[in-house]
């Protein structure tokens, strides 16, 4: 298909899939001549791709890269491949030498402890805010918590797909996608359980 059709195909104008195309975002299509090339199904996917993150995520054409480089290109460990794409979503955390708030939580939860794994700081900065804020996540909320959270893991980790591209593509977008929809639920269901209670 001509880039005509990609933008009549993808709802996304002309100008805007050759900023995708100088920004290496896009793959250039096959070239049919000086001025025209072929474009296939997997510009459309890709295309649907850059407009989750952008639009629906909110991420920054150079956040969209950092996940599409890793698509692309995700190394032997799909391991350390999930941490570098999801440390492209936000929030975004500097890095520091210790996480010691983040630590204790997770090895009290006896999970796995890697302070590479960019879900690490940013605990550690969510863990630092609440205390901040006078609500500090005590053992009883842990406690209450980290099964919950490990089903809706678990549950998540079954669903993903084989191929490593589209394995990093199903977690950032299904991180970035499922997050505000289970934070969403948590304040209806409070709003459930306070309506009930009158």
């Amino acid at each position: 298909m001509l880039m005509s059709e990609l933008s009549s195909r993808t709802g996304v104008p002309v100008a805007t899939l050759k900023f995708y195309l100088r920004e290496g975002l896009l793959a250039p299509g096959e070239t049919l001549s000086r001025t025209r090339a072929d474009y296939g199904e997997e510009h459309v996917h890709r295309v649907g791709v850059i407009r989750a993150l952008t639009d629906t995520v909110g991420l920054s054409v150079q956040q969209t890269k950092g996940v599409l480089a890793v698509v692309d290109d995700p190394g032997d460990s799909l391991f350390d491949a999930f941490g570098r794409a999801l440390g492209n979503l936000p929030p975004t955390v500097p890095e520091a030498d210790d996480y010691p708030r983040a630590r204790a939580v997770i090895e009290t939860l006896g999970w796995v402890y890697d302070p590479r794994y960019v879900a690490v700081r940013q605990l550690e900065s969510a863990l630092a805010a609440a205390e901040s804020l006078g609500v500090p996540l005590d053992a009883d909320r842990l406690a209450a918590y980290a099964p919950h959270i490990r089903a809706i893991a678990e549950y998540d980790m079954a669903q993903i797909p084989t191929r490593p591209d589209a394995a990093l593509e199903y977690a950032v977008l299904g991180t970035a996608g499922h997050e505000p929809v289970v934070a969403a639920l948590r304040r209806l269901a409070h709003q459930d359980l306070a309506a009930r209670a009158r």
